[in-house]
């Protein structure tokens, strides 16, 4: 399973995976999560900030993901991922793809600024520090049409949260095994 975590700048994205992930290790289910930031840092940094390459970013953490989860390792993208497009494309081009869009408002995600962002994409036109592109601010974020599993961070704390999709991920493991198990059966009679 790969749940595509998707969301804001300071939505809780990465420290929902964390916690999700500290969580299903208690379980002893094995998870891995990618990072787009992370990943941006040391295996993409050929990567800008334009629409064409926000794309090609979330393929490439696709492509990884799918490597992970054809292992049975549950896999979390945790990236902003904004385009509609781009989501649908890895639901459409990898098996058990979920998208979780982790929400919050964007007033609350300016007070929050935990990487100070927010700031400096609010500042004027013109000043050396100003980013233009931040998500949210001056460059666009589709909200999803259909998540598989909502979260809003303003509204539940982060173990709250943590255990919304925790539940989400075994109501979904049940299944698949539901599934497996009816079909392996068949044959067999």
């Amino acid at each position: 399973m790969i749940l595509l975590f998707c969301g804001l700048s300071g939505s809780g994205k990465s420290t929902l995976a964390q916690s999700v992930k500290n969580k299903l290790a208690r379980a002893d289910i094995f998870i891995e999560i990618i990072d787009a930031d992370q990943y941006r840092q040391k295996l993409f940094s050929d990567l800008g900030y334009s629409k064409e390459d926000r794309f090609e970013n979330i393929r490439r953490l696709g492509f990884i993901a799918n490597k992970f989860s054809s292992h049975n390792i549950i896999t979390i993208i945790s990236a902003i991922n904004p385009y509609e497009e781009i989501r649908k494309e890895l639901v459409t081009n990898y098996k058990n793809v979920k998208i979780v869009h982790i929400d919050c408002e964007i007033n609350v995600l300016i007070k929050r600024d935990t990487k100070g962002l927010y700031k400096k994409a609010l500042l004027p036109d013109g000043h050396p520090d100003k980013i233009s592109n931040l998500t949210g601010i001056n460059d666009p974020f589709e909200t999803p049409v259909a998540p598989d599993l909502y979260i809003n961070t303003r509204e539940l704390d982060v173990e709250e949260s943590s255990n919304e999709i925790y539940s989400f991920i075994m109501r979904n493991i049940m299944r698949e095994k539901y599934v497996y198990n009816d079909y392996a059966h068949i044959g067999n009679g």
